[in-house]
């Protein structure tokens, strides 16, 4: 693991902040994945900013009866209300179907959201990745590569996203709040939120630079639980 400076800030604003004023930043909040791709010199950040401790770890209802998920909620506690499992009984059971217990209670919300898009190609530095290094091709395509993307793929990358819980977000139709480096907040479907491959597989997402996620919203659920659509069956077999 290479060396790096660390500080841990207290409001949204103070993150990014931080993260504008440093080259090579990245955002901390559980490292369950973050950690493991510094250990192998996948991700090397030059500043990592500490936002485990942002006063974003609650549930809360929403005015239009649906459910407000603070970016820093953990997984075990999310699976664990008693308002998913009563409304959005599929989140709670893409939750409790990922990872392990000791995972899932270091997790967090945005964190789980933000894991890298990966194969066992993208962890072997030996080995071409354009997920890892753009332009240096994919060890995937000619390679082993069952279990790999069928839908969703292209000819620079053909890795499967390896969450459950976004899968169950994209079905419950949650949108997803963030703050930009200049303090500004937005809201993005989660629909959108995701980038296919194409040339750039590199680029995970439609986030700006140093952009925070603060919370996922969920709509009021249909009929005292919510029915997810069928066209969220696509990432169920895609995954990107």
């Amino acid at each position: 693991m290479k060396s790096f400076t660390y500080e841990r800030v207290d409001t949204p604003a103070a993150a990014t902040a931080a993260f504008a004023a440093t080259p090579g930043a990245r955002y901390i909040a559980g490292g369950t994945n973050l950690l493991d791709l510094m250990k192998l010199e996948i991700e090397t950040p030059t500043h990592l900013v500490d936002v485990s401790r942002l006063k974003l770890d609650t549930i809360e209802p929403t005015d239009d009866g649906g459910l407000r998920i603070g970016a820093m909620v953990r997984n075990t506690d999310l699976a664990a209300d008693e308002r998913v499992r009563r409304d959005y009984g599929l989140l709670s059971r893409a939750l409790v179907a990922g990872a392990s217990g000791q995972l899932r209670n270091k997790a967090t919300t945005s964190g789980n959201l933000l894991q890298r898009t990966r194969c066992p190609y993208f962890y072997d530095t030996n080995q071409p990745c354009n997920k890892r290094k753009p332009g240096s091709g994919c060890a995937a395509i000619g390679g082993y590569n069952r279990q790999h993307a069928i839908i969703g793929a292209s000819a620079s990358c053909i890795a499967t996203y390896p969450g459950d819980m976004a899968v169950a977000m994209r079905a419950l139709d949650a949108s997803i709040e963030t703050m930009t480096t200049d303090g500004k907040g937005r809201t993005i479907a989660i629909a959108e939120f995701y980038k296919p491959p194409g040339t750039s597989p590199h680029i995970d997402t439609v986030l700006d630079a140093g952009e925070l996620i603060t919370a996922v919203t969920l709509p009021k659920p249909v009929g005292g639980t919510h029915i997810y659509r069928k066209s969220a069956t696509a990432h169920l077999t895609r995954l990107r």
